[in-house]
């Protein structure tokens, strides 16, 4: 192996531990939504509405850069805790960039919703627990929220979208708060 082969082969070796080390840490891979679960969420945005679209959970970007994109007058954030999906999206912003776009790398659970008028999420079930505890906790301004694939434990949709894939995965969709 020569010089080039090598520094490859570490590379790759990096990514595959970043990856394990933030799933073992998470209790979840970074995971992207598919194209057609990311235009239904695009479809459920009230971005009309004052204030910021926080993506809990932004992993590669696959959502945040295409609203930062098509919305450059709204502010987008997105939080991240895996190492290498983060530091894609924070490549990607500054490439394109995406003046209008923040990427955090850290919890969403300590993170501020004061400013969100949408909050989208692709989370597993203990994530979604910790994020209705949040809700309730913390948030009262209104807000809407749209979940690919996995509910809030305790409260019922505003609207529930089941998606053409292999999966017919649902997109729920909030209005917090719940009346």
């Amino acid at each position: 192996m020569n010089l080039i082969d090598l520094t490859l082969l570490f590379v790759v070796i990096l990514a595959v531990l970043s990856i394990v080390w933030s799933t073992l840490k998470t209790g979840i891979s970074p995971m992207m939504s598919s194209s057609k679960a990311r235009d239904a969420i695009l479809d459920e945005l009230e971005l009309e509405k004052e204030g910021a679209v926080i993506d809990l959970g932004s992993g590669w970007g696959t959502l945040v850069i295409p609203l930062a994109k098509k919305y450059p007058n709204k502010q987008i954030v997105g939080y991240e805790l895996s190492l290498l999906p983060w530091s894609v999206s924070v490549i990607l912003k500054h490439s394109l960039g995406l003046d209008n776009l923040t990427i955090h790398r850290k919890d969403f659970i300590n993170a501020d919703f004061d400013t969100a008028s949408n909050l989208v999420c692709y989370l597993f079930p203990g994530a979604m627990i910790a994020l209705q505890d949040k809700l309730e906790k913390e948030v009262v301004n209104e807000v809407t929220i749209v979940s690919n694939t996995f509910a809030l434990p305790s409260y019922k949709p505003t609207k529930v979208t089941k998606i053409s894939d292999f999966y017919r995965s649902p997109i729920y969709v909030y209005h917090w708060p719940q009346k």
